[in-house]
């Protein structure tokens, strides 16, 4: 799909395109002649987009979009569809790459399974690097959808490893992987024992990339492809949209090529830990007691919080490379949405610079977020009688934060870390972003290492 376009073209060819606020609307049209006056006012206040024709050709003049506020990147975000087939060039507009963004974001849909029909309208970028910066954001955000999106039959661990692959050898990176009992020999035994009763053998897939003198960051992502709820079988409204269970995994993907696009100077890890959380004969149990790679024990309180127990045993592989920064992304627990709803993005932090910059890099990048409270006081409602914890609280408070205090052991307390809990799918349509999967926090996990380390 091609919403924007950098090729050189004559000015008369392409439409200009309008985005105001009403007073800004008010003066631009003082300005104009009477028949768009007439046009403008009689359509804009009612649309919010209208298209003004040539009261001689009928051909599109120009388009006005009236918003609330014409700094907000999503000011176009739901035009595209409505805007006849033609190239767009957008005018008096001091944001261009934020409107612009919205307005390509605004214009995906999947297309895997059913045909559609795309939209005709395309944007031209004329500088080059802002083209390339946008083409970047939009193809990574839109891959976090694709995967999040894609049925589970589609989306299982051999899947994900196909990804990865293919993405590291489209930037010359390296790939490997770990699969099925390969886990148990090279010590990831909770990987292994949330995806040993699936037929899809689970995995750790591992993608390298980056200058060996560069700062050391680390990607890790929860890759659980369906989640059934294991032996705690989930009901089926819970089971429904599991597919998207693997948004930690989509998202660290999204970034990994956002950064690689970018040629960002970092040595980049991305670890993904790939399993299907399926019911068989041989799958794990309430009460079982595991092992983890670091050696802590861990009592399974519960088999539906499987994927902290998948991401513990890929921290620790994190951390043995002793990275200057690992930042993880999960769709873990309800527990964030009922705190900060679907559409804002928590994380948790143990480094107080990281998570300054972080929420800055957010509001600069129109990409919020918001730093929750690694609580320790929490931490003793981990506790078990016969291992060192357990894999989740046996209560329904604060299950955010008891899932980030049990990650949080994996991590070594010199290592800055970031851990996003984050939903990874729209529950409704907003300008810009339709219901399905959608990427949060990677524009702004982006614009904090470009920050850090792009200098």
């Amino acid at each position: 799909m091609n919403l924007l376009i950098n090729t050189p073209r004559v000015d008369t060819s392409l439409v200009p395109l309008f985005v105001f606020e009403k007073a800004q609307l008010d003066s631009w049209l003082e300005q104009q002649d009477e028949f768009v006056r007439t046009w403008v006012s009689g359509n804009a206040e009612q649309n919010k987009v209208c298209v003004v024709p040539n009261p001689q050709s009928g051909e599109s003049q120009c388009v006005v979009i009236v918003c609330d506020d014409a700094t907000n990147m999503w000011a176009a975000g739901d035009v595209v569809a409505k805007l006849p087939h033609a190239d767009y060039t957008l005018k008096n507009c001091s944001n261009e790459a934020d409107i612009a963004l919205g307005f390509a974001l605004g214009g995906y849909q999947f297309c895997g399974y059913k045909q559609v029909n795309a939209p005709k309208a395309r944007l031209l970028i004329s500088d080059d690097t802002l083209y390339a910066q946008l083409v970047a954001q939009i193809e990574s955000t839109n891959i976090v959808r694709d995967l999040v999106n894609t049925p589970a039959a589609d989306m299982m661990p051999q899947h994900l490893s196909e990804v990865m692959s293919d993405l590291a050898q489209r930037y010359n990176g390296t790939f490997s992987q770990w699969v099925g009992d390969e886990l148990l020999e090279q010590n990831y035994p909770t990987i292994h024992l949330v995806g040993r009763a699936s037929e899809n053998k689970p995995r750790l897939l591992d993608l390298r990339w980056g200058k060996q003198n560069a700062p050391k960051v680390t990607l890790v992502g929860k890759g659980v492809c369906f989640d059934s709820g294991g032996l705690d079988l989930k009901p089926a409204a819970g089971m429904r949209l599991m597919k998207k269970d693997m948004g930690g995994a989509a998202h660290v993907i999204g970034l990994a090529n956002l950064i690689m696009a970018m040629n960002l100077n970092v040595q980049l890890r991305v670890l993904v830990p790939a399993v299907e959380n399926a019911v068989s004969r041989n799958a794990f149990r309430p009460g079982d007691v595991v092992k983890t790679r670091k050696g802590l024990t861990v009592e399974i309180d519960n088999t539906d919080a499987e994927g902290r127990l998948v991401l513990c045993d890929a921290l620790d592989e994190a951390q043995q490379d002793n990275p200057d920064l690992i930042i993880d992304f999960a769709t873990l627990t309800g527990a964030m949405r009922i705190a900060l709803g679907t559409e804002l993005p928590g994380f948790f932090c143990n480094d107080e610079q990281v998570a300054n910059l972080l929420c800055t890099a957010g509001e600069q990048s129109q990409d919020p977020v918001w730093r929750m409270p690694l609580f320790a006081q929490y931490k003793n409602l981990l506790n078990s009688d016969v291992a060192d914890m357990t894999n989740c609280s046996a209560g329904p408070f604060g299950g955010a934060i008891t899932a980030a205090l049990y990650l949080q052991e994996f991590v070594a307390p010199n290592t800055p870390w970031v851990h996003f809990d984050v939903m990874a799918w729209n529950i409704r349509n907003l300008p810009g972003r339709p219901v399905g999967g959608e990427a949060f926090g990677i524009r702004a996990v982006y614009a904090m290492l470009n920050d850090k380390y792009g200098h």
